[in-house]
């Protein structure tokens, strides 16, 4: 669809006009192998020369206006996206204003409690929140995002009329009532066990950062960090018990480079008001507001010496939770990018 597209602008013809343009100057234009111009060429005669094809109001192409940008960017883009719920919603996940939580399956209670805690603060500072849908984690981050009366993003890994887990249709119901639900799997489709793995990179691409709450080392939330690694999209995760294997896989995260998420108010003070706060709340930013390198003119070059996020803090003389938010906020700024063992550099 790109290369068709990138042809009609280069003649600027409407798209459409390709439909009738003959074999030969299809195949000058695209180059593409004979073997796929035939099964073009027979696609086309079967359809006619005026096809009529019918689009549900459901689904979402990657030439769509509210089409998210980064799924063209990913290595599998989806051929298209089935929704049900708040369409508003949608603009907001194109330009990546929203959240994602994610965890194990069977978190600890401190994970249930920090993922409904997040979900709610998050609600409250107008950020969408993203997540799976899957028992746990996920569902803690959307009890508390509807708790808020927040907007709720169910990325589903089963086609729009499947619940799973089966005891998740109540939530389910309330997520797609109070903000949204997508899938690349079209009703009546299959499910495998692979497509639970395959939603992460969609989850990752329409947030502006995750955060990991609690994760085992075999875990897909994993996953999920190494590909939002890939797309510049910032990792946070919640410290757990050194000790319990839930906690195994995030905190992995942590000694790789990841920044520690204390307290839900420590990720909305470093993200600001959401696309959804009232507009009296985005407006009374303080001097916090102001980007990082203007409040520590020190701190870049502090940066660029490799400094830890332990010796920046012996350094500013501020704490290392204070420091995190204002790293993270560089970081989306676009100044610096981490490096292992909390360490950064300039951009």
């Amino acid at each position: 669809m790109r290369a068709l597209r990138a042809v009609a602008q280069a003649h600027q013809l409407p798209l459409a006009d390709l439909w009738s343009w003959p074999l030969w100057r299809l195949q000058r234009e695209l180059r593409w192998p004979d073997a796929l111009m035939k099964r073009v060429q027979s696609y086309r005669l079967s359809k006619g020369t005026s096809p009529s094809v019918g689009v549900p109001d459901n689904a979402l192409l990657p030439l769509d206006q509210d089409w998210p940008i980064a799924f063209e960017g990913l290595k599998r883009p989806p051929l298209a996206v089935h929704w049900s719920g708040r369409k508003p919603c949608w603009p907001l996940l194109s330009a990546q204003k929203a959240v994602a939580v994610v965890g194990t399956r069977r978190p600890s209670d401190h994970g249930r409690r920090m993922a409904h805690a997040l979900g709610q603060g998050l609600a409250r500072a107008g950020w969408p929140v993203v997540s799976g849908l899957a028992e746990g984690i996920d569902a803690a981050s959307h009890h508390g995002c509807l708790a808020a009366g927040g907007r709720p993003i169910g990325v589903l890994g089963t086609p729009l009329d499947r619940v799973y887990p089966s005891e998740h249709e109540a939530l389910q119901a309330e997520v797609e009532s109070a903000g949204l639900l997508f899938s690349e799997w079209p009703c009546g489709a299959r499910v495998q066990r692979s497509n639970f793995a395959l939603r992460n990179r969609l989850l990752v691409s329409v947030s502006c950062a995750l955060v990991v709450v609690e994760c085992p080392e075999t875990s897909g939330s994993l996953l999920s960090a190494q590909i939002a690694q890939t797309q510049d999209c910032p990792v946070w995760v919640v410290p757990g018990d050194a000790l319990r294997w839930s906690c195994q896989g995030s905190n992995r995260l942590l000694q790789e480079g990841a920044t520690p998420l204390l307290s839900p108010e420590s990720l909305i003070a470093a993200l600001g008001p959401g696309p959804l706060a009232p507009a009296s709340t985005a407006s009374k930013r303080s001097d916090r507001s102001r980007p990082s390198g203007e409040r520590h003119p020190s701190l870049l070059r502090w940066v660029d010496e490799g400094f830890t996020l332990e010796q920046l803090s012996a350094e500013l003389s501020c704490s290392p939770n204070q420091l995190a938010h204002e790293l993270l906020q560089l970081e989306l700024e676009g100044v610096i990018e981490p490096k292992p063992g909390l360490r950064w550099r300039s951009v």
